[in-house]
């Protein structure tokens, strides 16, 4: 089975798309990556070819960048030109932009995020602006032209109903990440966040506000400028700067405790590696990460920076608490595996194939 699949090498969708690939592939399903945005790096392209995938790179801005509406109807000509050459069964579009082309093949969108439900939960208003009412209908008719709608939780499928007017249904699979990857190790006092530093729903500033009064350091991996200003953001944490996968894997086997005070988070593949690699985990208390973790994580308001430097200052104190916490997170993590992932997905995809040709 040939899948046309969409994605960026910015952020979690890659580490999505290749978890995905490499398990999906001893099972018979082929994985033709069209990515947007910008270039996969070198060690992204050999973490391709590892995975088995057909790698076909672009430079198109991708629908939540600035002015990208050019980009993003020559992305839809290229799209359907790869479509014409590979005859997919089923295309997979983690974006929501080109739901509506006309596809010979059914589509699957996955909402890993969007833009106003970020808003939303960042502002805590409704992004302002035309460009911004443009995204939200493309977003709508890419949500109403796919043949089924997927999310990593429920509390993401409500957002794009609650955005969008997305009709009730759609599916919730998990995701999940190869625990062979990130195994614990010898723990260090060291506190371990893992993010874009620019990213205002990861909200490092909480973070940095109470770095200094934390008995242990506080190292922060993840990009430091922003792919569309370039501006770095102030900083008062160990900036560890943009980690390949497998030296992530080694930071995160050392870190004791694992932090992430996010306003938005739909999934949250940082939180999950985290946790394999047996760190306690201090999540922000929003209803995708208590979906996810449930009682095996430590919860903070994400406005109160006094309750974060508190939660962690309580479990550098308590390695008791710390380590039921970790063991704990470990055990839920374990049963989100790529295999339970991959099962789902090629599930859906053999409904979509069997279903009656689109017109």
């Amino acid at each position: 089975m040939n899948v046309l699949m969409t994605g960026d090498a910015v952020g979690g969708v890659w580490s999505y798309a290749m978890e995905l690939a490499r398990t999906l592939r001893p099972r018979g399903v082929r994985i033709m990556l069209a990515t947007m945005g910008p270039a996969p790096s070198q060690a992204q392209w050999g973490e391709a070819r590892r995975a088995g995938v057909e790698l076909h790179p672009s430079t198109y801005r991708l629908e939540w960048m600035d002015e990208p509406w050019d980009d993003v109807d020559a992305a839809g000509r290229w799209l359907l030109e790869l479509a014409r050459q590979y005859e997919p069964a089923v295309v997979h579009l983690n974006g929501y932009a080109h739901g509506p082309l006309p596809w010979r093949s059914p589509v699957v969108v996955v909402g890993h995020s969007c833009v106003w439900s970020w808003w939303r939960a960042v502002h805590g208003c409704d992004p302002p602006g035309e460009a911004w009412r443009r995204y939200r209908e493309a977003t709508r008719r890419g949500l109403a032209a796919a043949a089924e709608v997927v999310a990593p939780t429920r509390a993401m499928l409500r957002a794009l109903r609650a955005c969008y007017g997305l009709p009730a249904g759609g599916r919730v699979i998990p995701n999940g990440r190869d625990a062979g990857r990130f195994t614990p190790g010898a723990k260090r006092p060291m506190v371990l966040a893992a993010g874009r530093l620019w990213d205002e729903a990861k909200n490092m500033r909480a973070l940095e506000a109470v770095a200094s009064g934390i008995d242990w350091p506080v190292c922060v991996a993840g990009d430091q400028r922003h792919p569309v200003t370039g501006e770095l953001p102030a900083t008062g944490v160990r900036q560890l700067g943009r980690l390949t996968p497998d030296a992530l894997a080694r930071q995160l086997a050392a870190a004791s405790i694992y932090v992430l005070p996010a306003r938005y988070e739909p999934f949250g593949l940082g939180p999950l590696e985290a946790a394999l690699a047996g760190c306690a985990l201090v999540l922000g208390d929003i209803d995708s990460l208590r979906e996810v973790w449930a009682d095996a994580a430590l919860y903070v308001d994400p406005d109160e920076p006094g309750a974060l430097g508190a939660a962690l200052t309580s479990l550098i104190r308590n390695p008791a608490r710390r380590q039921a916490l970790a063991q704990a997170a470990r055990t839920r993590a374990l049963a989100l595996s790529p295999r339970r992932m991959a099962e789902a997905y090629q599930h859906l995809y053999e409904q979509l194939a069997a279903a009656p040709a689109r017109a």
